[in-house]
């Protein structure tokens, strides 16, 4: 069961949210140190639910919530933009980054990996949305997140930003009327 939350939902269910991200990215072959899930719940997710667009979906797996993903408007003077910003051409800049739709988190506890919930995360999220242009990065290397993006239509559009993230794009066609 899929379910589309805003801000305040979101925040509301930040400590399972949490959970899911320091199992997702907690486990072997991630070992990420941005893991810490406690973090994830207390700091990051509600500033972020605070953005323009902010949308979370959450997969539901016997009754708990077993992967989200979530996004927002993304704009110069944001952290990520702007770092992105950096490390790319100034053409690439000018045409992705600024009014885009940020994909932040695809997360799934490892127990429900390989049942199509980041596919159908993904697809909920980006539907109906306002936006013509989508960003995320992504890893480097052969994972099932950057096999999941390009089988979505996401594109490559830097293949190493230079901090073992790779830039996609997906450029939806859908007029920007902001």
């Amino acid at each position: 069961m899929i379910d589309v939350l805003d801000g305040v939902a979101a925040i509301d269910i930040a400590d399972q949210l949490g959970e899911v991200f320091g199992a997702a990215f907690g486990a072997p072959g991630y070992e990420d140190t941005q893991s810490d899930g406690a973090a994830f719940a207390a700091e990051q997710l509600p500033a972020h639910a605070a953005r323009d667009d902010f949308k979370l979906v959450t997969a539901q797996v016997d009754g708990a919530v077993a992967g989200f993903a979530y996004g927002f408007t993304g704009q110069r003077g944001q952290w990520w933009p702007d770092r992105v910003a950096q490390a790319v051409s100034a053409e690439l800049a000018a045409e992705w980054i600024g009014g885009h739709f940020e994909v932040v988190e695809l997360a799934v506890v490892p127990g429900a990996q390989g049942r199509c919930l980041g596919t159908a995360l993904m697809g909920e999220l980006m539907l109906d949305l306002p936006h013509r242009k989508a960003l995320l990065t992504t890893y480097v290397d052969d994972r099932p997140a950057p096999r999941l993006y390009r089988r979505m239509g996401w594109q490559v559009l830097v293949p190493d930003l230079g901090w073992g993230s790779s830039l996609y794009g997906l450029d939806r066609g859908v007029p920007v009327g902001r």
